[in-house]
């Protein structure tokens, strides 16, 4: 007898219902019949075949080729023969008898009990194996997430690649002087350094900001908080006639944004950090105001987009001491105006020149002596790809004072940011981004308070008297 039996392909082996069709119950082929095989056997056809038993030859076959899906026809030769034998073959149909096959080839007929207990076992190994993969999947996931996060972190610490015209050294000694201007100051020989000014004039309280708060805090009073709010209010009035949008932002935000401007991780022992809600104050409105466009991809006709905002700024200026911090000189708050452009590749330069040409002119209308320099790699921002400091000389102290820098980051930020635009062939390339102070108020009212004093007061620039409402300090 010629067996074919449908196969299901198990770990330990292969079983097959044997679900009897034509070729199964004659020694005659089928290939010419016009039949064709069947698969399975469902349980309304095992209880038509049980019920064929109290039926005729005929009746028995027509009903079973009926119920497996052949065309009954009783002059085919192979129904025929088929008739004569139906007792039999409802017997073997209806217990639905199964053969496993072995690895080796062997078989052997077993009952469906068996059968359905061998499956069961099998899957429940299947199933146990299933549960191993996914948590060795799980672990896998795990140690790939840690290896990601390290690599990410590694990356964070790699610094800007400083530009080709970037002066070698290594400290604010090997900064190359590109300009001078203003006029010199002639003070009287007993000019007073502006914390005595300050006192003298009540015009800050060192003492009242370490009561309240702690040093670093100072109180502005009087025509000293005047003068702050004027130079404020001109400093932006300039920038808004230059060109930029004022955007007035948060003065706390995520790690996120830390991490996109650069001030995350290497300038994170001197941020404020607000643990519980893992918030930082920002230590310049840089972070925020570039912040906006993390994740954007602007286009190429909105560049170069341009930004100018007043904060408070904050910095922890740890290990600072002496008397280089004394007075204004250095502050854990402080107020500034900060410019920031994003712009395309191949106009960066020009924007940076415009964004020093902006500041020089402030200095110039608030009529300080100052000086541009080119910092060297060493005493340059972990981020800049180009910095121009301007400092103030101040004529008490006999000392320069930083007041302002001026960078070009190139693509380093917008990489961290995901800061892109989309050019003229739709492709998206990374923005350059820019920023630069315009200006940091602290070492700008010392310099005019000492650079200023006269027998009769503390003069005001020109500039400022529209936004003071006084030309003397007395």
């Amino acid at each position: 007898m010629c067996v074919i039996i449908l196969l299901v392909s198990l770990s330990a082996g292969a079983y097959a219902f044997y679900e009897p069709n034509i070729e199964d119950l004659t020694d005659t082929k089928i290939v010419d019949c016009g039949l064709t095989q069947v698969s399975s056997i469902d349980s309304r056809n095992m209880y038509r075949i049980k019920n064929i038993r109290s039926k005729t030859s005929q009746e028995k076959s027509q009903e079973l080729f009926d119920s497996l899906g052949y065309e009954y026809n009783i002059d085919n030769p192979v129904i025929t023969d088929i008739a004569s034998r139906m007792d039999d073959i409802v017997d073997v149909v209806s217990q639905k008898q199964i053969i496993e096959v072995s690895p080796d080839g062997n078989q052997r007929i077993i009952t469906q009990s068996e059968y359905e207990k061998i499956v069961k076992e099998e899957a429940e190994t299947a199933k146990a194996r299933v549960a191993e993969i996914k948590e060795v999947s799980k672990s896998l996931q795990a140690e790939m997430d840690q290896a990601a996060e390290d690599m990410q972190n590694l990356l964070y610490t790699i610094p800007n690649v400083p530009y080709d015209e970037v002066p070698e050294g290594v400290g604010a000694e090997d900064n190359e002087v590109v300009k001078m201007g203003g006029m010199e100051t002639e003070l009287p020989k007993d000019a007073l350094p502006h914390w005595e000014l300050a006192k003298k004039y009540d015009l800050i309280d060192f003492d009242l900001g370490v009561k309240i708060t702690g040093a670093g805090f100072p109180v502005y009073k009087g025509q000293g908080a005047r003068l702050q709010r004027a130079l404020i209010n001109f400093f932006l009035d300039e920038a808004r006639a230059a060109g930029y949008e004022e955007i007035m932002p948060p003065t706390v935000v995520n790690a996120a944004s830390g991490y996109g401007t650069g001030q995350l991780p290497d300038k994170e022992g001197q941020m404020y950090h607000c643990n519980l809600d893992d918030l930082y104050l920002i230590p310049t409105a840089e972070v925020p105001v570039t912040n906006i466009y993390r994740d954007v991809i602007l286009d190429e006709k909105q560049l170069p987009i341009k930004n100018c905002a007043y904060t408070q700024c904050f910095r922890r200026e740890a290990g600072s001491y002496g008397k280089d911090v004394r007075g204004l000189n250095r502050l854990h708050e402080f107020s500034k105006v900060e410019l920031v452009r994003i712009d395309k590749p191949e106009h960066s330069k020009q924007s940076h020149q415009e964004m020093l040409d902006h500041v020089e002119g402030l200095l110039q209308k608030l009529e300080l002596p100052y000086r541009i320099l080119r910092l060297c790699g060493g005493d340059m921002s972990f981020t800049a790809a180009l910095c121009f400091d301007f400092e103030v000389y101040s004529e008490a102290q006999k000392r320069w004072l930083e007041v302002s820098s001026v960078s070009n980051f190139d693509t380093y930020q917008a990489n961290r940011l995901k800061c892109r635009y989309r050019n003229a062939d739709k492709k998206t390339e990374l923005c350059h981004t820019l920023n630069g102070s315009a200006l940091a108020l602290p070492r700008i009212v010392a310099a005019l308070l000492e650079n200023n004093q006269t027998p009769e007061g503390i003069r005001i620039p020109k500039a400022l008297v529209p936004y003071c409402g006084f030309d003397m300090i007395k």
